[in-house]
């Protein structure tokens, strides 16, 4: 059953990171996808989700995708765009927005404007921070964001994201860990992949909901004692870190079933011991 569950949570993660996939569970079933921006600026009406990905797009036809009032989700990619469409916050109705390798200057405005908002995600931007204002999203159940190769700061009102489930933040800088993460109770999927992470903060008992944490290419030492505390744990992925060992307390985590250690240090002594602290779990080296 163990090999079984670490397979069903590969997958997740798998399904989870797929950008692709996450479009398609967005907007009304089986409603029609647009690739067409001048087909669907001509329907108007009951364009629901719009897919401009590898499309380079009329500037005048781009800044009229905030007239599809009834748009729910969209999806940009490569489209050599660094501003937002004008006046996209009157998309009130967006429950999903990503933009893919669009050097996009900024976070997506007028924040107040898309309380239905469920799915964001935004990659290979020069965005450097996220506004205090994205409190107002307070839908929110995804988020992720990626591939500046520069840093980025989270504001305080981060931890007012009751809904979040879901955060992924790779290939950017992090001051420090963001102590901000340990007030979204709801989080049940952490990934920080080369956030320059060196050290994890200690409150585990804040995220009881928590099934996944993914801490990879980080020069983070140590996995703190108290991670016991986040009792529905069922994957731990330490790949590319620093990490030597585990703390004794990794054996309270009774639903963990699938520890990823490739690309550590661990030694054979250090190895076996976490196969003896973790009995029923499999573990990749």
């Amino acid at each position: 059953m163990k090999k079984y569950a670490s397979l069903i949570l590969a997958l997740f993660i798998l399904s989870s990171l797929s950008a692709q996939n996450d479009f398609e569970h967005y907007g009304p079933q089986g409603a029609v996808i647009y690739k067409d921006l001048k087909e669907a600026i001509k329907l108007e009406k009951k364009v629901y989700k719009l897919d401009l990905t590898y499309q380079v797009i009329d500037q005048k036809l781009y800044n009229k995708i905030s007239g599809l009032s009834d748009l729910q989700a969209l999806k940009l990619g490569s489209n050599g765009v660094t501003e937002y469409p004008d006046q996209i916050g009157r998309l009130s109705n967006l429950v999903y927005f990503a933009s893919y390798n669009n050097k996009l200057k900024r976070f997506l405005p007028d924040l107040k404007s898309y309380m239905n908002l469920y799915y964001l995600e935004l990659q290979n931007t020069v965005i450097d921070s996220i506004p205090a204002q994205i409190a107002y999203l307070s839908r929110l159940k995804v988020l992720k964001i990626g591939n500046t190769d520069d840093t980025l700061k989270l504001p305080t009102t981060f931890k007012y994201l009751k809904k979040l489930s879901e955060l992924s933040l790779e290939n950017c800088i992090l001051d420090s860990f963001p102590k901000q993460l340990f007030q979204l109770s709801g989080l049940k999927f952490l990934y920080l992949s080369n956030t320059n992470t060196k050290l994890i903060s200690k409150h585990f008992e804040r995220l009881p909901d928590l099934e996944v944490l993914i801490i990879e290419n980080n020069p983070i030492s140590e996995l703190p004692f108290d991670i016991y505390k986040a009792q529905n744990l069922r994957l731990i992925s330490l790949r590319g870190t620093k990490i030597t060992r585990l703390p004794d307390s990794i054996s309270q985590l009774e639903h963990l079933s699938l520890l990823d250690l490739r690309g550590t240090n661990f030694s054979e002594e250090e190895l076996e011991k976490a196969r003896l602290l973790l009995p029923g779990c499999q573990i990749k080296f």
